[in-house]
């Protein structure tokens, strides 16, 4: 059954329908006023328990409560940004048969868009949420079954890498902005020690803030993955600075989504 909330969304969704075109409106400032405003009444909304309804404990983070809706809710609200942005960062791919980490892919869209650019790579898939890793296997045997064999997909985080592993390339997209600066730290600590020299770093992620729409919708972002993904972080940290404590060295850089979204490409010393 839909809840108040959901109805709502929908209803103001129709309303702004462009008649002529049948398309949505795309205005990020729009857009950010509609999503904030109804993922907040979402957030608010109690459902009431019955004798077949079980709680859900997430004693860490996670994403396999909305692995189901994100790749939808992700478009809704940022359109082909979030993608043109990965696509933008993937040009920067080693040629030939590059060793890839992929670390938080999701559901696999950037597995089957790595393998098209780069059709003999080797990837290891790395994600921490069972739910969005049987979604990317899933995709990949139905949409490049050739490819199977070159992927290897292992369920956790950085911890769990194997012993040694170095790969030539190291892909986190929309990855940095959920950790505190101490585990962001760790982490890229961790990923740097699986770094080949002169390997390099693909990013797409969200920038700090320049104006009030950017900061409502951030708000929420983390305020809704809070709640239904158990993450720590309340706020964007300094990724961009922190790699460049590793010495890595920018290689490329492009905004989307109104300066919100950044794709960029960082290189590792020889």
């Amino acid at each position: 059954m839909s809840t108040g909330a959901e109805v709502s969304t929908l209803q103001t969704l129709v309303c702004l329908r462009n008649p002529g075109k049948h398309t949505l409106s795309t205005s990020p400032q729009l857009m950010a006023v509609l999503v904030g405003c109804n993922l907040s009444r979402l957030l608010s909304t109690t459902t009431p328990f019955t004798s077949n309804t079980v709680p859900i404990e997430r004693n860490s983070a996670s994403f396999d409560f909305v692995a189901a809706f994100y790749d939808p809710l992700a478009r809704l609200v940022f359109g082909s940004a979030l993608q043109r942005a990965q696509q933008a960062a993937l040009a920067y791919l080693l040629p030939s048969a590059p060793s890839v980490l992929i670390v938080g892919g999701g559901t696999g869209w950037v597995l089957l868009e790595t393998l098209r650019l780069r059709p003999a790579a080797r990837i290891l898939y790395l994600e921490a949420s069972a739910a969005m890793l049987r979604k990317s296997q899933a995709l990949l045997q139905r949409h490049a079954p050739a490819h199977v064999a070159q992927v290897e997909f292992r369920l956790g985080t950085e911890a769990d890498l194997p012993p040694g592993a170095q790969f030539d390339a190291l892909i986190t997209f929309f990855l940095l902005d959920l950790f505190t600066l101490p585990d962001l730290r760790r982490l890229l600590q961790r990923l740097q020690a699986a770094s080949l020299p002169g390997a390099t770093w693909l990013v797409a992620d969200f920038c700090p803030p320049e104006v009030w729409w950017q900061r409502g919708l951030l708000t929420v972002m983390y305020a809704f993955f809070r709640l239904t993904a158990n993450i720590k972080a309340r706020r964007l940290p300094p990724w961009p600075e922190e790699l460049a404590r590793l010495g890595l060295s920018r290689i490329s850089q492009e905004r989307f989504f109104s300066g919100m979204i950044e794709a960029a490409a960082f290189r590792f010393p020889l």
